[in-house]
């Protein structure tokens, strides 16, 4: 097996970990009376940040999880070939070079734009891409229903004791832009589809249902709602400049559930301070946003702080996904969520 993505690809021989957990079979020898074979017991060594990690590979058979702690790894890592990082990992490449047998570097993010480019070739990384599509969509729908119901300004009047009856937008027939049609966009997609949107899907190239990121200029003009679902790499780097948001309609929101830097936030602040635009931000860049950014007070902007996949489940949801990426990599499979090259 071929690790796609650079020169420095990599192949398991037949002596893989994959290739002995599925031998797992000693010739010779007799398992009581009945006879036949005896079973091999491998282990393949699973480090992971915390006790859901743990719990969630107590019954996988073939697969040892250890916790460990960034600062101080067990005895057990000089064995593992996975390493699982917690959510907000630092230090990457001394954890990394900590782990002479690594083979895999699992993710519990969908992002993995942190460690692109970070590890050796030998050592393949995998994201938790299925885990986070759901509750990122419902954040997402949450907002627009807030920017569309004016739910602030309706809490505004509570707090201030004032009773004032006004007519709002609402979700319903407003044309989304969902920019990125992997698990993310189809999550938000199908809770669009809830509320009668009318939603247009854009990935890197046209195919049934969707249009192709070289489409944009024309699309950007006749939505109301521009939602960034979109991995974070050089292609998307600034993706929302002021270009973009120039093609956008007065009045229309930009809504980006993807990470920061795919929006350039000069750009978007001058569109907001105009009060043009409007937007809604679960990331920022930076991030965390500084004491005193203009961000803080620009009109338009609802802003929360990278949560939208923070939410109940999110351990239990995550690390479903890790089990059956590692369980592929046990059985000598690439994992299905495999980054290549920038991904």
């Amino acid at each position: 097996m071929r690790r796609a993505g650079g020169e420095a690809s990599w192949e398991w021989g037949e002596r893989g970990p994959g290739a002995v957990l599925a031998q797992g079979v000693l010739a010779g020898g007799r398992a009581g009376a009945g006879g036949g074979r005896r079973v091999a017991v491998v282990s393949i060594t699973v480090l992971v940040p915390d006790e859901h990690g743990v719990a969630a590979f107590a019954d996988v058979d073939g697969v040892r999880a250890v916790r460990y702690e960034p600062g101080e790894l067990p005895e057990e890592a000089a064995d593992a070939e996975v390493l699982v990082p917690g959510f907000l990992s630092a230090d990457k490449v001394r954890l990394v070079g900590s782990l002479p047998k690594l083979r895999l570097v699992q993710l519990l993010t969908a992002g993995a734009e942190a460690w692109v480019g970070q590890l050796p070739g030998h050592v393949m990384l995998s994201t938790c891409s299925g885990a986070h599509g759901g509750s990122t969509a419902e954040w997402v729908v949450a907002a627009l229903l807030t920017v569309f119901r004016d739910m602030r300004e309706f809490e505004d009047d509570r707090r201030s004791q004032t009773w004032a009856m006004h007519q709002t937008e609402t979700l319903q027939g407003k044309k989304v832009l969902v920019i990125g049609a992997g698990d993310l966009g189809k999550q938000l997609k199908r809770r669009l589809d809830a509320f009668d949107a009318e939603v247009t899907m854009v990935a890197n190239s046209a195919r049934d249902g969707i249009r192709a990121i070289s489409e944009l200029d024309d699309l950007l003009p006749h939505h109301d709602v521009v939602a960034l679902m979109v991995p974070m790499t050089p292609a998307t780097r600034h993706l929302v400049d002021a270009a973009f948001l120039a093609k956008m309609p007065d009045n229309a929101v930009v809504v980006n559930a993807a990470r920061g830097p795919v929006v350039d936030t000069e750009a978007l602040l001058v569109e907001l301070q105009s009060r043009r635009l409007r937007a809604a931000l679960d990331v920022t860049d930076p991030e965390p946003l500084p004491e005193g950014h203009p961000l803080w007070t620009a009109p338009n902007l609802l802003l929360t702080p990278h949560v939208a996949g923070s939410c109940t489940g999110v351990h239990a949801r995550a690390y479903r996904v890790v089990v059956e990426q590692v369980r592929q990599f046990a059985r000598g499979e690439e994992p299905s969520n495999l980054v290549r090259g920038d991904y």
